[in-house]
């Protein structure tokens, strides 16, 4: 029997707000243990939460870059149920009346055809606090760090529309392309700003019935993700095949043995309405001042760079795949820029440049103003190729400008040709071979002299005029 799977991914999205969703605390999980805590995150008696307006809105504009509904009323409820990094016994979480439904992304499925995937809804939620586990010594124990308590989350639902890991795989890449042009969210599954659960279950191909489905945590990529499903895919059609039945509980992925592990029973604990968090309404007239704040999304921004800049649908996906780049390519050509020589540049010199140095497009000292400086000179053929790759990686290290460094390290190129005619006269005399070679029809020689007088000149002759000056004499004695 031939098997299909069913997905549905939940997407855990950390908003980058100052400050926690229930409290004044700053939002950094990350600092010392328990630094960022108060009453509200700690859950003392008494203590009474205050939902922060600035997570309502950057929750909105991601739902609104999502193509969803924003709902007029969403309110919090009890999650209940009881674990050691939630000692209160609930979760302030969006179980009835989620601040969002709907929305789509599109992606390209595996026969490159654009796929609309959908979601189902988005809802607000607090994050719970962290457990560190210490396993030295006599008597292991496990501690709470409640700094990421009281974190502000969004959780993003879809329909149980996929069917392969590469359609999750791209719905997830094409989620965090959009999240992050909001501004709501890094998106790092790297660094936790991401995390995702997929429900997995099988059924024989063709058939429409629902089964039941597994639970697969502990992904920390989108890779992992992709290997996780396809490996849960295997297991229970293998599982299904023996005539073995599929339970309802949740996984984990071990990434070292690339194995799907079972952890604990699925449980679902009941959600009442919390008394304490008021409703949020929201006006048409709000909603519409949000929507009024997004900023150009990808496939319009491609839409763009093809009508624009006279990139290929490819070219322009790509350019607009993050919005760091595609903020900086826009930069360049406000500068003057070429198009294509800024894409060129950009996406082989200096991204790779900024990521080796662990550094953020937008936060480099290589500004789009000091990168178009050294493009411009390159364009005018004042300096080559090589010594532009040699000036940009000192850009990294000081606020000199690109003339000012190509000055100090003698980089300008040598474009007079009567500065040139002497030294190609003096190489073509000490070559009469490859002269000869080239008269012959040997194309290779052209090159060969062309490096003889730049290394004359230290480097320094344009090639381009080298190459002119070269051909008249050759042209003449012939």
């Amino acid at each position: 029997m031939e098997f299909e799977a069913v997905i549905g991914l939940e997407i855990h999205v950390e908003l980058n707000c100052a400050t926690k969703l229930f409290c004044d605390c700053p939002n950094r999980p990350g600092d010392e243990p328990n630094t960022n805590i108060c009453p509200t995150c700690l859950w003392l008696p008494g203590a009474v939460p205050r939902l922060s307006r600035e997570a309502v809105e950057k929750a909105s504009l991601l739902c609104l870059g999502l193509g969803a509904d924003l709902q007029p009323r969403s309110a919090f409820d009890q999650k209940v149920y009881y674990y050691p990094d939630l000692p209160k016994g609930y979760q302030l979480s969006q179980a009835h009346l989620p601040l969002s439904r709907g929305g789509t992304v599109t992606i390209t499925d595996e026969e490159g055809k654009p796929s609309k995937l959908r979601i189902h809804h988005i809802h607000m939620e607090e994050d719970v606090a962290k457990l560190v586990h210490e396993m030295e010594g006599r008597s292991p124990i496990s501690l709470v760090d409640f700094n990421r308590a009281g974190a502000p989350l969004v959780e993003i639902v879809t329909e149980p529309d996929f069917h392969t890991p590469h359609q999750a795989m791209e719905f997830l890449k094409a989620l965090r392309t959009r999240v992050r042009y909001v501004g709501s969210s890094e998106c790092s599954m790297e660094n936790g700003t991401m995390r995702v659960d997929a429900n997995i279950s099988i059924r024989p191909r063709g058939t429409g019935q629902m089964n039941t489905k597994v639970e697969v945590k502990n992904m920390n990529s989108i890779r992992h993700v992709g290997d996780a499903i396809a490996y849960e895919i295997s297991r229970q059609s293998a599982a299904v095949q023996a005539g073995e039945a599929v339970t309802l509980h949740t996984r984990l992925w071990d990434p070292e043995k690339k194995v799907t592990l079972a952890m604990r029973g699925k449980f679902e604990g009941p959600c009442v309405p919390d008394p304490t968090v008021p409703v949020i309404e929201l006006s048409g007239e709000w909603i519409e001042a949000m929507r009024s704040r997004l900023p150009e999304m990808p496939a319009e921004r491609a839409e763009r760079f093809v009508a624009q800049y006279g990139l290929t649908g490819e070219e322009a996906t790509f350019m607009s795949s993050d919005p760091e780049v595609s903020n900086y390519f826009d930069a360049l050509i406000d500068q003057g820029i070429a198009p294509r020589t800024a894409m060129h540049w950009l996406t082989t010199q200096l991204a790779p440049a900024v990521r080796e140095r662990c550094q953020e497009l937008a936060g480099t000292p290589v500004t789009p103003a000091r990168f178009a400086a050294l493009l411009n000179m390159l364009s005018r053929d004042e300096i080559n190729a090589n010594a532009a790759r040699e000036v940009l990686v000192r850009l990294f290290d000081g606020d000199e400008a690109p003339e000012e460094i190509v000055g100090a390290l003698g980089f300008r190129q040598v474009s007079d040709p009567n500065a040139l005619d002497a030294m190609i006269d003096g190489v073509l005399e000490e070559q009469a071979e490859a002269v000869a070679d080239f008269r012959r029809g040997q194309g290779k020689a052209m090159g060969f002299l062309i490096g003889r007088v730049m290394q004359a000149s230290g480097g320094k002759a344009n090639p381009k005029i080298i190459r002119e000056l070269l051909a008249k004499k050759l042209g003449a004695a012939s």
